[in-house]
């Protein structure tokens, strides 16, 4: 189990109140799936992903983008217990979705580039450190029930 301190808690919390997750989400699952091609099967059904302006201006990839982030916000509500909170994603993205782990992990880094684009010089090293941790934390969550 990770230990996230007391200071760790209170800079991701202050940076999460200030996230617009509706824009950021669909940044980031858009960058991951340009960035990233791959993972582009985990999503026929969005439509058209075949260039990264179709990507970051379609509509289901903003739409899941804010999904997604919306869930990672129960990390940050629930930084002590990240294997419980995300138990049930774990086990639909291993049984049903059979998504490969790894790709939490590029997610992750999805997550902490476009923090660190969004809020610049609020995004500080100590900062930077805080959400790399979580965001390692929740991808090894989300893969926990992998067999």
């Amino acid at each position: 189990m990770v230990h996230f301190t007391a200071e760790e808690k209170a800079a991701v919390a202050s940076l999460w109140a200030k996230v617009n997750v509706e824009v950021v989400g669909g940044e980031i699952l858009g960058r991951l799936l340009v960035v990233y091609p791959w993972t582009q099967r985990f999503f026929d059904s969005f439509g058209n992903l075949s260039s990264e302006t179709a990507i970051m201006g379609n509509p289901k990839v903003k739409a899941h983008g804010k999904k997604v982030l919306n869930s990672f916000g129960n990390a940050v509500k629930h930084m002590d217990d990240l294997k419980g909170t995300f138990s049930h994603l774990s086990e639909l993205h291993c049984d049903r979705l059979h998504v490969d782990p790894e790709n939490f992990k590029l997610l992750g880094n999805m997550i902490v580039i476009v923090l660190a684009t969004q809020f610049n010089r609020e995004f500080t090293p100590q900062m930077q450190a805080a959400w790399q941790k979580l965001t390692t934390a929740v991808a090894n969550a989300l893969a926990y029930k992998y067999h």
